[in-house]
């Protein structure tokens, strides 16, 4: 546990370097690229680290980027995660530096957030002595839903720097006040797993349902008693969501078609309701088809598991940007968020925590604002002084004397 006078000059210094984390991430915004293959991306950081003296490794499968900066003194390492991808969505935002690809978006903010940790990185890099081991910044593309921490994890990123003993990250939001933080312990980000259910029938003429065996209403009548599963089978205190995003079937208005699919997504907060909410799915879905005389198959594809921040790691980054911000805009997180995030691989092997910055353009109300992965986003840019800091703080806190 480090002294925190000694982190309080960091929000200042992150604020001389707003105006080079701005441009970075304008850049960035400009040229937005999706997935785990993210070559301009890549080669913008590999010159920002470059220009730093930091050295950044690459792996020839995906635009992964990892670095250290090496501290005065031996100690253990602390990680510092940024994403890099962007999202399949145009944009429609008021701004002078819009996405220049109509297909793709900085929906989410990691434009942000890899300019915060280049920002930190320089930081950091310049408080060398002060740092009791070494610091391994992860820039990492394919987090939306690509599994990009896990490629980069599998390629051995964390064989890269022994004994890594804290992993950190941020992700900014539009539902909170520019600058706030907030994270609690525990699970943060919910589990995120895709289903499809197949009802089939027995396909006829539309004037003459009784010939045949129409799947159409046995699905209708599967996604409301899938509703009706989650708020009988489902403890509110150990809370999951089902939503079903598409119904697919039939070609004419007059044709009963042979087969009905349910697709959408499970979230949950532990493994125990993650399984309880997918091993449902099949029973309620062959035994409503079972009923009327058809047959369902479920199907549910894996995704990114719970998010857990470490108790310890969450008080302590509640304590340290308490110490160095105003204080009335760091509060713990009431409750969990049901989106998910891939950062949870990494906090599965190394304890570390991951916090919410606020990011509400001034002037507007949070309740209100466009949310993140909305094609009207807008970021308020300056929140990234206080992330820089954060970022900083945080590996200056724990590789500290």
């Amino acid at each position: 546990m480090g002294n925190i006078d000694l982190l309080k000059e960091l929000p200042a210094a992150a604020e001389g370097l707003l105006d080079e984390a701005v441009t970075l991430r304008r850049h960035l915004h400009m040229h937005p690229e999706v997935g785990l293959t993210l070559p301009t991306t890549q080669s913008a950081l590999l010159a920002e680290l470059d220009s730093i003296g930091i050295t950044g490794r690459t792996v020839a499968r995906h635009s992964g980027i990892t670095a250290t900066i090496n501290g005065d003194h031996d100690g253990p390492t602390m990680l510092l995660r940024a994403d890099m991808d962007a999202l399949p969505l145009h944009e429609d935002a008021d701004i002078d530096f819009k996405s220049l690809d109509p297909m793709m978006m900085h929906a989410c903010g990691h434009d942000l957030h890899v300019s915060m940790l280049v920002g930190a990185a320089k930081l950091l890099h310049e408080r060398r002595r002060d740092i009791h081991g070494r610091v391994l910044l992860m820039f990492q593309p394919g987090e939306e839903g690509y599994d990009g921490a896990l490629r980069m994890i599998e390629d051995g990123m964390l064989e890269e720097e022994k004994d890594i003993t804290r992993a950190f990250a941020i992700h900014v939001s539009t539902a909170a006040p520019s600058g706030f933080v907030s994270l609690r312990g525990g699970p943060i980000m919910a589990s995120a797993d895709q289903f499809e259910i197949v009802v089939k029938g027995r396909g006829g003429h539309a004037s003459m349902p009784h010939a045949a065996a129409d799947p159409i209403p046995v699905a209708c009548e599967i996604v409301m008693a899938l509703q009706q599963m989650i708020t009988r089978r489902v403890d509110v205190f150990d809370p999951g969501v089902l939503t079903v995003g598409q119904i697919h079937a039939g070609t004419a208005n007059n044709i009963i078609p042979e087969t009905a699919s349910i697709i959408g997504t499970v979230r949950a907060m532990s493994e125990r309701t993650r399984s309880l909410i997918n091993d449902g799915l099949q029973r309620v879905a062959e035994g409503i088809a079972s009923a009327h005389g058809l047959e369902a198959t479920a199907t549910v594809t894996l995704g990114y598991p719970v998010t857990v921040n470490n108790d310890f790691v969450a008080a302590e980054t509640l304590r340290i940007a308490g110490g160095i911000f105003n204080p009335d805009l760091v509060k713990p997180l009431p409750n969990p968020v049901m989106g998910a995030e891939d950062f949870c691989h990494v906090l599965n092997r190394v304890p570390g925590a991951m916090a919410f910055l606020g990011a509400t353009p001034r002037g507007i109300d949070p309740r209100t604002a466009a949310p993140n992965h909305s094609n009207l986003v807008r970021f308020d840019e300056a929140a990234m002084s206080t992330g820089i800091a954060l970022y900083t703080a945080m590996a200056l806190d724990h590789l500290g004397n």
